[in-house]
């Protein structure tokens, strides 16, 4: 693999799966968790997210071909997928959501939460649109921010309020909007 680096290509990958995987969002959810299963563990949480996306990222074109669907295919599906996240974000509703086991932190904190649908959808959706060391690099900083935010949940809480992060979640709802119709428009020709 050919190393490629690209400062605003890596921007931008880092926001849209910044946007998608809603960590500062989930902060009320990952609350929540912690009340229900106790500690959470940060750094477990983070590498399982990495590995999951990671693998998703360079496995997933080889998955879809061997099913037969095209990264278009794929992408137009993930577009209306983003676009019913962006919907519940901004209108502050839930069209769905599944149930999180009560098991290990590290299962409803990784997946579905991190690396759910949205992000594995939206990391071969975008594949198309950045070089794979850039997404790599956002992979890695989105994981960082991820571990960050699970370190500091206490701190975040009280810094942001309910305010704050309902604030955050509405702005990246509108980012993952404006992506999802973009990836439409892309793969559909309109």
């Amino acid at each position: 693999m050919e190393f490629y680096f690209d400062p605003v290509e890596i921007l931008k990958a880092t926001t849209v799966l910044f946007a998608v995987i809603d960590i500062i969002g989930s902060i009320p959810i990952i609350l929540s968790l912690r009340q229900r299963l106790g500690a959470i563990h940060s750094l477990k949480a983070s590498l399982a997210s990495l590995l999951i996306m990671v693998l998703f990222l360079l496995m997933g074109q080889s998955i879809l071909d061997l099913i037969g669907i095209t990264v278009g295919d794929f992408a137009i599906a993930g577009s209306f997928v983003l676009f019913f996240i962006a919907l519940e974000m901004i209108l502050g509703i839930h069209i769905h959501r599944d149930e999180l086991p009560a098991s290990a932190s590290v299962v409803p904190i990784a997946f579905p939460l991190i690396a759910g649908t949205g992000t594995l959808t939206t990391l071969l959706s975008v594949r198309g649109e950045y070089h794979l060391t850039s997404l790599l690099i956002a992979i890695l900083i989105n994981v960082v921010i991820v571990y960050v935010v699970l370190r500091n949940l206490n701190r975040l809480e009280k810094l942001l309020g309910a305010g704050g992060i309902a604030i955050l979640k509405k702005v990246f709802g509108i980012i993952l909007l404006a992506l999802a119709i973009k990836l439409f428009r892309k793969y559909t020709g309109l």
